[in-house]
């Protein structure tokens, strides 16, 4: 039972961390893939990151619930697996706060430019506001990352033998 839930702790880090990762590449890969149409890109990427934000949180409910067992199990020091989860729980909530609120906004200054956020000027309010929601995002998305790091050390240091 413990190399199960072990695994099952581990494979959701891996999940949402490996993701968090290679997401800036894909992203990255497609601007420059589809460098002449960037909304197309940008229509791509978006859908892409909110994917990526359900498997972090369907990973953050599946770590968390792993994390709940882990000290009964004697997977992990009790006090360790609450910080543990507490890292896990800000990680779930930024990137909720991705999800539903820096996104949607973006949307809301996308339709606001008539559709296309690169055909309206650099100084039009609507593409002046994405750029800024767009700075947002990328540091809520590091900032993710940097927890997810911190988390899997603390529970690595969280471990029994």
């Amino acid at each position: 039972m413990r190399i199960l839930f072990r695994s099952v702790l581990s494979l959701a880090f891996i999940v949402w961390l490996g993701a968090e990762i290679f997401f800036p590449f894909v992203a990255a890969t497609t601007f420059r893939t589809l460098a002449p149409e960037t909304h197309t890109a940008g229509m791509i990427v978006g859908s892409l990151l909110r994917t990526l934000h359900w498997m972090g949180i369907v990973c953050g409910v599946v770590a968390l619930a792993a994390l709940i067992f882990a000290p009964a199990l004697g997977m992990a020091r009790p006090r360790l697996a609450i910080a543990t989860a507490c890292l896990v729980v800000l990680m779930m909530a930024a990137t909720a706060y991705s999800q539903f609120v820096i996104t949607p906004k973006m949307e809301q200054d996308r339709i606001a430019a008539g559709g296309a956020i690169d055909k309206v000027p650099v100084s039009h309010p609507a593409r002046v506001d994405f750029n800024k929601l767009h700075k947002q995002s990328e540091r809520t998305e590091q900032f993710v990352l940097f927890l997810g790091l911190a988390a899997v050390i603390v529970l690595a240091c969280a471990e029994t033998r």
